[in-house]
């Protein structure tokens, strides 16, 4: 399954890296590196090019031995026995996608594969991840789409189930201290260990191939569309919510920080531009006004 899990994240990194190559105009930087400790990885980033401020795609390929208190926040289900193996195997394709332009929306993806010591114990194995669209300016369509494509995956594994997912999302992806969402939601699990290993690979295998048709035509929809100052304006305060999010809250953050991951691979995610106004409030009836509403009581798209 390690092998397996690989062989998907490289796969899948190559696929869409190629179709952003093809809307981008450009290639991306590519660096292979090293983790101090065990495994490595590939990161590609595309900067400041035709439909891009900055999409980063990212594969990692980890191991090595946890300290206890990293151990426990890990995950599995599971509570950490006295003689657990403290060994771990990580694998994974992280990708943040970053356009442009205001009207077409921000996107995240993430599947993962953990093991602790050989992954026998029961707890000691488990997959998650999901994929979630942040946009600046409300598209129902969009929304839409994106949730019907995912919850079309999920009707066809025994394994998945797209309400509570869907409602995990919502709850994960809640920057608390706004009363907000990060975005208008999509998927997310963890832990996920309750079924054979190969159901379990073959709903996460599929998830990830259906990322591209979720997004994809979102993106040719919105990226040509006009805009104003203003709006790129408004474009770059929910940029600023994103970052708050991804530094207070994010577990993919935090886990990559404390096992002495690559710091420019784990903070890809953050745009490259974002802004903080003072007491920002967006004007009644306004579009700015709308999305806020949907963010701060988030609705069912499906």
């Amino acid at each position: 399954m390690r092998q397996r899990m690989i062989d998907l994240v490289h796969r899948e990194q190559d696929r869409i890296c190629a179709a952003l190559r093809e809307l981008d105009g450009g290639d991306p930087r590519e660096d292979a590196w090293t983790r101090e400790g065990g495994g490595g990885g590939r990161t590609r980033v595309f900067s400041e090019g035709k439909v891009f401020e900055k999409a980063g795609v990212n594969v990692s390929v980890v191991h090595g031995t946890l300290r206890p208190e990293a151990a426990r926040a890990m995950g599995g289900g599971q509570a950490l026995s006295d003689d657990e193996d403290l060994d771990f195997f990580a694998t994974g394709l992280s990708l943040v996608l970053h356009p442009w332009n205001p009207m077409a929306p921000t996107v995240h993806a993430n599947y993962r594969y953990f093991e602790r010591g050989d992954g026998e114990r029961p707890g000691s194995w488990w997959f998650g991840g999901g994929a979630d669209l942040t946009p600046s300016y409300l598209f129902a369509e969009d929304a839409e789409h994106f949730h019907g494509v995912h919850k079309a995956v999920c009707d066809a594994h025994d394994v998945a189930d797209y309400d509570r997912f869907k409602a995990w999302c919502d709850d994960y992806f809640h920057v608390r201290h706004r009363g907000e969402r990060r975005g208008v939601g999509g998927l997310f699990f963890d832990d996920m260990n309750d079924a054979p290993k190969e159901e379990c690979f073959a709903f996460v295998e599929a998830c990830a191939e259906a990322f591209l048709p979720s997004y994809l035509p979102i993106l040719e929809r919105r990226m040509n569309m006009p805009y104003n100052d203003a709006q790129r304006e408004w474009q770059q305060v929910r940029r600023g919510r994103y970052v708050e999010f991804n530094l207070v809250y994010d577990r993919g953050t935090t886990f990559g920080l404390n096992t002495n991951g690559r710091v420019e691979s784990i903070l890809m995610s953050l745009p490259l531009t974002a802004r903080w106004e003072y007491a920002h409030t967006p004007a009644e009836g306004t579009p700015e006004a709308e999305l806020l509403e949907v963010l701060q009581t988030p609705r069912d798209w499906v």
